[in-house]
């Protein structure tokens, strides 16, 4: 492998991925949320920087095309696996991260089982596509769980009356508004939101990809 910037960048985004989950260990809430949004966005954006500049400068490596993917699932999924814990569980979380992980799962094992035809599942401009969207709705969630926790701190274990009357009185701090909504609650639909419109796009590509290995599958070939 040549140490090019397009496949440093790659190498970079592999390593940011388990640091997303290691800002929870070492650093308290909120900061830990807010590290943990700030890495992930300057990660995710080399994902589009080291393409770019690979094809720019004709630097196109088998190194990058493989680490690429990888580094991807990676981000992906363990920041999936922080926020679903750090969410509650909440089902309309759970159900379109399950989605996305059992295909990111399954497509790497037909990568694994096609060996030399692998080829085949060449990444598609819808996958490039699912990539960003899982992405942009991660980034948003990982805003939402900040924010959520700005608001319990806000709280200080008071009900949302005793909050009012305590804010009106000067003795707590307001939590934060976006129109008529707190903004916590609505981050978290919109990140939400959109991890469902990924999660279509993830099925979708799956099936895509599976239809395209089908004939290597039959016994025989």
């Amino acid at each position: 492998m040549t140490w090019t910037i397009p496949n440093t960048l790659t190498v970079l985004r592999l390593l940011a991925a388990p640091g997303v989950a290691l800002m929870f260990l070492y650093f308290h809430r909120p900061w830990a949320d807010w590290f943990a949004l700030a890495l992930f966005v300057s990660a995710a954006l080399t994902d589009w920087f080291d393409g770019y500049l690979a094809r720019l400068w004709k630097q196109e490596s088998k190194f990058g095309a493989m680490m690429d993917p990888i580094a991807d699932k990676a981000m992906v999924v363990i920041a999936i696996m922080v926020i679903t814990g750090y969410n509650g569980m909440n089902p309309w979380l759970i159900l379109p991260a399950t989605i996305i992980l059992f295909r990111e799962v399954f497509v790497s094992g037909l990568r694994e089982f096609l060996g030399a035809k692998a080829g085949l599942l060449k990444v598609t401009k819808l996958a490039k596509w699912k990539t960003t969207a899982q992405m942009v709705a991660i980034a948003v969630l990982f805003l939402g769980t900040g924010l959520d926790y700005l608001n319990v701190l806000a709280l200080e274990g008071m009900t949302p009356e005793q909050h009012v009357a305590a804010v009106a009185a000067g003795e707590a701090e307001a939590i934060r508004t976006c129109g008529t909504r707190d903004c916590a609650s609505y981050a978290n639909t919109v990140g939400i939101g959109l991890l469902w419109i990924a999660a279509l796009l993830t099925a979708i590509t799956g099936v895509e990809y599976f239809t395209k290995s089908l004939p290597y599958l039959r016994d025989g070939k």
